[in-house]
């Protein structure tokens, strides 16, 4: 098979955790103290095109500093780091930047090392909770099809426990914060905490969700030379598979998104990929900037959906406080499930796919049944009180009554 030579290529990674509810502000005020950590600020001059593409309550849920102008951005800045933690526990999204230091070392490995970098990493927590890890990974010098391949795969659970059973040592981290796979994995744990309650969850809190761009140089698809030759590179790109599997997954179809041209994404429950060609110019100008910020965001929004409805199923379960889980359900259906998340063509278009190939729909509707059930035998077991309450008081007033003719009888 020829070399697929690519354009442009990144690769961000995303690692959700649970942060206890009962600590959120603690651990926001854990990040806000680490002098790597940067408090992200939307505005709108700088970050229109987000302001845009988002519905305005959606945008106010993911980016609430929007609201902000420059007198209570700076009666902000002037509180304590303490106040700050406990006014931000109060928003229902708040993001950090992560900042690196500049890459210093030299290359060093084999010749078959795949050598990368991380220019940015965010940290999303949602005041439910539920947080993502984000990291952004691009491949050093030229590469191809098949190198972005190998790298998604094998970064992809770099932080599963049974990634020492693996062979990693074609992967090298060129970065002056992580010298190796020990290193990252022991900073996705500082970050993230240990993940007993994800583990009980039933929370994949191993392995990563992918979410990769690739544009192709035009020679490898363009008017003469047909998508179909890379049909297998691309259901490898979607699965996050590496580059010496043989494809065997039936009734996959790549998905055209409207208004966009030798442009196709991979939807699956490992991830999302988008796979262009250089043949048109906006495939590694415009599209790629769109694609890791607007839809990027988008995606997230998919995954947080995702998480939450495993939450409530958890607490459900564990037969938490059901006035409290009424309210989040209640709250959570009013301001984001129900909520348009943008008029956007593409990005309609991508949340409807997300939204199916994540199943959200299915677990909303299969918590609604849970709750509703809850919510029945709750007022059935109140009922049942109740008549035992009515029925005690009316027995005794009947037995008053009974005894007061009883005692004029007698008189």
């Amino acid at each position: 098979m020829p070399e697929q030579k690519i354009k442009y290529q990144y690769s961000y990674f995303i690692y959700p955790f649970i942060i206890p509810e009962e600590n959120y502000d603690k651990y926001l005020l854990k990040l806000l103290k680490d002098k790597h950590c940067k408090l992200k600020i939307f505005e709108r001059e700088k970050d229109m095109h987000l302001y845009t593409y988002f519905m305005p309550r959606v945008r106010d849920y993911l980016f609430p500093s929007f609201t902000w102008d420059k007198e209570k951005q700076k009666q902000f800045d002037e509180f304590s780091i303490n106040t700050k933690a406990l006014l931000l526990a109060q928003k229902p999204c708040t993001i950090f930047e992560y900042e690196l230091k500049k890459d210093v070392q030299g290359r060093v490995g084999k010749e078959d090392t795949i050598f990368f970098t991380v220019p940015k990493i965010e940290i999303v927590c949602f005041q439910t909770g539920i947080g993502f890890l984000l990291m952004k990974t691009i491949i050093e010098g030229e590469n191809t099809l098949a190198d972005v391949l190998n790298f998604n795969y094998k970064f992809r659970d770099i932080h599963a426990e049974c990634s020492n059973l693996k062979n990693y040592e074609n992967i090298h981290l060129q970065s002056s914060n992580f010298k190796d796979r020990k290193e990252l994995s022991h900073f996705i744990k500082e970050i993230t905490g240990n993940c007993r309650e994800a583990k009980a969850m039933n929370l994949e809190n191993e392995k990563f969700f992918t979410y990769s761009y690739v544009c192709l140089e035009q020679e490898c698809w363009n008017e003469t030379k047909p998508f179909a030759t890379l049909q297998d590179d691309f259901l490898k790109f979607s699965y996050i598979l590496p580059s010496n599997t043989q494809v065997t997954i039936e009734n996959t179809e790549e998905h055209v998104l409207p208004n966009l041209k030798y442009a196709k994404l991979g939807c699956t429950k490992q991830g999302a990929t988008l796979l262009a060609s250089a043949i048109y110019t906006e495939n590694y100008t415009k599209l790629p900037f769109t694609f890791e910020n607007e839809y990027l965001y988008t995606y997230l929004l998919a995954l947080y959906k995702k998480i939450y409805f495993k939450k409530l199923n958890y607490e459900l379960e564990k037969n938490k406080n059901f006035s409290e889980i009424n309210k989040k359900f209640t709250d959570f259906t009013q301001s984001i499930w129900i909520e348009e998340v943008t008029d956007d063509i593409i990005g309609s278009d991508l949340c409807k796919k997300w939204e199916q190939v994540l199943e959200l729909q299915d677990l909303y509707m299969a918590i609604k049944v849970k709750y509703d059930i809850v919510y029945k035998e709750r007022n059935i077991e109140k009922n049942t009180k109740m008549a035992y309450v009515l029925a005690g008081i009316l027995l005794a007033l009947f037995g008053g009554l009974v005894i007061n003719i009883f005692t004029l009888y007698l008189k």
